[in-house]
């Protein structure tokens, strides 16, 4: 069992090695950016990176999803490259499309979304939307491959290139919010073209797509389109929310508590990239139940550990990296970390449904989470503030995490270690409200009271039972390697 936690750790750490850097990297520059962008720039830009997102889910059809799905029905060599042609083919295909109406329509659809006119902003986006999309569907094939340094190497690229390219234009040359989406998205397009020539065997031609396995592959990932458009729309109502009630300048500080959650988002893309390809390759459905209990526990400790972080520790990072107007964005921080945990562990319970190859209970799922966080949207950030919009995106996850799990509990049914559960929960939960509530907000003082708070958590784990004889035993191992090394 713990080869395949060391194989999900490895595979995690690899695929998300260059977006780690690039997010380090991004909150190291936040002291330049938020000097040069007006937080109406900066909400500009974040809303239509996000939007990219959202498309881009809608146009690939559910292929990604799909394709890595059925890569591990056989082993059959042919069968397998059919299938990524097929994939790769319609993707390019449905991208070039998209792309091309886009561009023809740029003036109204800046004009209704932005609630401006900018042409080149938009046709900077619609490359993006072209790029990302594509650049997700070669990392796929990269994935099942194990191609890891490969894919490492890619995204270090792509790192270094957004890196030079969005310091240039927005602080050099000035240009905003287009210099900051250029930055990133000319980067991603000579990334994916560089990729599509070195898979370009691999790669489908929009004109010769293989027909024998696409109805298998659109009938598993067309029903999960309207549930992964309900799941990400959460993370763009909200700012679409705050942007357009409330102000471009609110939405600037709601994105850049979204950036500082960078440690927990990077934890959940990690795991959404290297769970699934881990998770239907187990063939022995016993061992695949006990994994999966195992990996929901371990991911709520330690996601639960890192939002304990950017709760008690937060405000010092927002004064640390931020311009003093952005310095609200703390309100909100613990809230959205919070909210990125949760749908970790959503990811866990589609697999289970993935694995029954039914995808039709995602949507439902998704669909309540939307609704929910609509309604919350409304009620809690008049009072509230970017906190309300916070809370509204937890509440969501909650309510899609209870549907998704009656819905799908019976597809494959695993037996979550629910004490423990509860245990990590009450434990990390109430240590972090208590040092919340009862510990100062300002000072040195006031920050080392609670990174010792902190540090305490995984020792009252230990000393309530929450590790049982096995880990004990495993965790001393680990202890005395180093020791034995010297």
């Amino acid at each position: 069992m713990y080869d395949y936690f060391r194989r999900l750790a490895r595979t995690g750490a690899a695929y998300q090695a260059g977006e780690a850097l690039a997010k380090l990297v991004a909150v190291a520059l936040l002291p330049v950016y938020t000097r040069h962008l007006t937080r109406g720039d900066y909400g500009t830009a974040d809303l239509l990176l996000t939007l990219v997102i959202l498309v881009s889910i809608v146009i690939r059809l559910g292929l990604v999803e799909a394709f890595i799905r059925f890569y591990y029905v056989d082993a059959d060599p042919e069968r397998r490259d059919q299938i990524t042609r097929a994939a790769t083919g319609t993707v390019l295909l449905a991208t070039t499309v998209a792309a091309a109406v886009g561009a023809a329509l740029a003036g109204p659809l800046s004009e209704a979304i932005l609630g401006f006119r900018d042409v080149t902003l938009w046709l900077i986006t619609v490359l993006g939307l072209w790029s990302y999309t594509n650049l997700e569907m070669t990392y796929a094939v990269l994935r099942v491959d194990e191609r890891a340094g490969t894919f490492l190497r890619a995204s270090l690229i792509n790192v270094g290139l957004t890196i030079g390219l969005s310091v240039y234009l927005v602080v050099f040359a000035g240009d905003g919010a287009r210099g900051l989406l250029a930055g990133n998205f000319a980067a991603s397009t000579v990334v994916v073209l560089g990729l599509m020539w070195m898979l370009r065997d691999r790669i489908g031609r929009p004109h010769r797509i293989p027909r024998v396995h696409l109805p298998e592959l659109l009938r598993f990932g067309l029903p999960t389109v309207p549930a992964e458009v309900s799941v990400f729309a959460l993370n763009i109502v909200d700012r679409a929310y705050l942007y357009r009630v409330e102000s471009p300048g609110t939405a600037g500080l709601y994105s850049l508590a979204v950036k500082l959650s960078a440690v927990v988002i990077f934890i959940t893309r990690a795991f959404q990239y290297a769970w699934p390809p881990l998770a239907y390759s187990i063939t022995d459905d016993a061992q695949a139940r006990r994994f999966y209990a195992l990996v929901a526990t371990y991911y709520v400790l330690f996601a639960g550990l890192i939002v304990a972080a950017v709760a008690l520790l937060g405000r010092w990072a927002v004064r640390l990296l931020a311009a003093p107007t952005y310095f609200g964005a703390h309100r909100a921080l613990p809230w959205v970390a919070l909210g990125w945990a949760l749908y970790g562990l959503f990811l866990v319970l589609v697999v289970m449904a993935g694995r029954a190859k039914v995808t039709t209970r995602n949507f439902p799922a998704a669909l309540a989470g939307l609704a929910v966080n609509a309604g919350l949207l409304v009620a809690l950030v008049p009072p509230l503030g970017i906190a309300g919009a916070g809370v509204a995106l937890c509440g969501a996850y909650v309510v899609m995490l209870a549907v998704m799990y009656v819905l799908s509990r019976h597809l494959f049914e695993v037996s979550f270690e629910w004490g423990r559960l509860a245990h990590l929960v009450v434990a990390i939960g109430g240590i972090t409200v208590a040092g919340e509530l009862l510990l100062p907000t300002t000072g040195a003082a006031g920050f080392f009271e609670r990174a010792a708070v902190l540090s305490a958590i995984p020792l009252a784990l230990l000393a309530t039972g929450f590790f049982g004889p096995a880990e004990r035993a495993r965790m001393r191992q680990l202890l005395q390697r180093p020791t034995a090394a010297r």
